[in-house]
C-alpha cells in the first residue's frame, strides 16, 4: 500500500481496510483495491503485490470465503464476501482502531 507522505501504516490496517470494503457486499480483488483509493480520496492506493497476499491471508483465516465468476468486463476473477468470523473481526478490528486513533490525537494535541 502506498502512502505517500502519510507514512507507514500500522500493521493489519490493509487487513481491516479489505474487510471494511467488503461489508458491501461480494468483491473481486480489483473492486476492493478501488474502492479504498476512491473512498480514501486517492491517499491510500493498494498495490497488488500487497492486496492479492492479504486476501490470502484472510481467506486462510476463514475471515473471508471465495468463489469465481465473471467481473464486470467479462473476465473470470474471484470474489470474495465476509464470512460470520469476518464480520466479528472487522468489529473487533474496528474498536481497536477507534481507541487508537483517540490515544494519538490526545498525544498530538498535548502541551
Amino acid at each position: 500500500m502506498e502512502q505517500g507522505e502519510s507514512g507507514e501504516l500500522i500493521q493489519g490496517t490493509l487487513e481491516m481496510l479489505i474487510l471494511r470494503a467488503l461489508m458491501r457486499g461480494p468483491m473481486h480483488g480489483y473492486g476492493v483495491a478501488e474502492w479504498i483509493e476512491r473512498v480514501s480520496q486517492q491517499v491510500l492506493k493498494v498495490e497488488e503485490g500487497a492486496l492479492y497476499p492479504a486476501l490470502h491471508r484472510l481467506e486462510l483465516r476463514g475471515l473471508l470465503k471465495a468463489e469465481w465468476g465473471t467481473s464486470e468486463n467479462k473476465r473470470r476473477a474471484k470474489f470474495y464476501q465476509l464470512t460470520a468470523a469476518g464480520r466479528r473481526q472487522l468489529d473487533a478490528e474496528s474498536q481497536r482502531w477507534a481507541r487508537l486513533a483517540a490515544a494519538v490525537a490526545f498525544v498530538m494535541q498535548a502541551s
